[in-house]
């Protein structure tokens, strides 16, 4: 009997506080809850393991709920550095979206990164109703992307580049993440140099990784690989450049797979993910 009148009195009194809460406090308080519900499944463990290699869901298959286990994230590779992302929730995603490589219909986000013309634009299609930038436009200050769209969170890794001179630009590219599904989908933008500890800590663990091949444009393929291996990603998705393709692929072992597809497209979920790591060429790179 005690317990039942301390729920209930304890109900009374938060529908009381709520009740006198002045409109500017409730609307902070609901943007905090809101911010505080942003919190990645991806990045979970990796704080506390600066130098770990976060290995994604390669082996046996994981334990996941049915909810999730049966729902699919779609990757079309449209062009360039540009895939289309199509989520269970019904959200499309462009990926260094610049407008040359069109998508079938406008997508709902476009993200974008500044170090060529070819992955970003100005002047995106007004139909697009979320435009992330990889890059900030106030000198010192790093673009922070946290959002939710739909079933999607997105967030990004910022990186630097190379400026037009060759020395490097802070923070100019960004890694863009989407946790959906269950699964952590990594997009490594025009990425120019070596990924630090502290950059591996912030990505966490990638299921699915974008990576850009080109011989030297992004960097070199051993480096680029090194990134990879280190990784560990279950399923790697080459863009950017075919024509390096095969000198990239040479430096992996007999650890990863490689699969040359006959279409643009491929559907995974969290129970689909290949058991062993597998670059998977789009008819589009190959």
């Amino acid at each position: 009997m005690k317990l039942q009148f301390l729920v209930f009195a304890m109900t009374a009194l938060s529908s009381l506080l709520s009740g006198l809460l002045p409109d500017w406090l409730a609307t902070g308080t609901a943007e905090a809850q809101e911010a505080r519900r942003n919190v990645s499944q991806c990045q979970a463990i990796a704080q506390s393991i600066p130098r770990a290699s976060f290995a994604s869901f390669s082996g046996p298959a994981p334990i996941v709920s049915a909810a999730i286990a049966d729902e699919t994230v779609t990757l079309t590779y449209i062009g360039h550095s540009t895939f289309l992302i199509e989520t269970p929730g019904g959200i499309t995603i462009a990926t260094d979206y610049s407008g040359w490589y069109p998508t079938p219909q406008p997508p709902m986000v476009a993200t974008m990164n500044r170090a060529h013309s070819s992955h970003y634009t100005l002047t995106p299609d007004p139909a697009i109703k979320s435009v992330l930038h990889g890059w900030s436009d106030v000198p010192g200050e790093k673009a922070k992307i946290d959002t939710v769209v739909g079933d999607t969170y997105i967030r990004n890794v910022t990186t630097d580049i190379r400026s037009g001179y060759g020395g490097p630009q802070p923070d100019g590219n960004s890694i863009f993440i989407f946790e959906v599904a269950g699964l952590c989908i990594g997009h490594l933008g025009h990425l120019h140099y070596e990924l630090t500890d502290a950059h591996y800590t912030e990505i966490g663990r990638l299921d699915i990784v974008m990576v850009p091949v080109d011989g030297g444009l992004t960097m070199g393929a051993d480096s680029m690989s090194r990134i990879i291996k280190r990784l560990r990603s279950s399923l790697i998705l080459p863009m950017h450049q075919p024509r390096p393709l095969q000198s990239f692929l040479a430096l992996f072992g007999p650890d990863f797979d490689v699969t040359y597809a006959p279409t643009n497209s491929i559907s995974v979920s969290m129970r689909t993910l290949p058991r062993k790591p597998l670059i998977y060429v789009a008819k589009g790179m190959q």
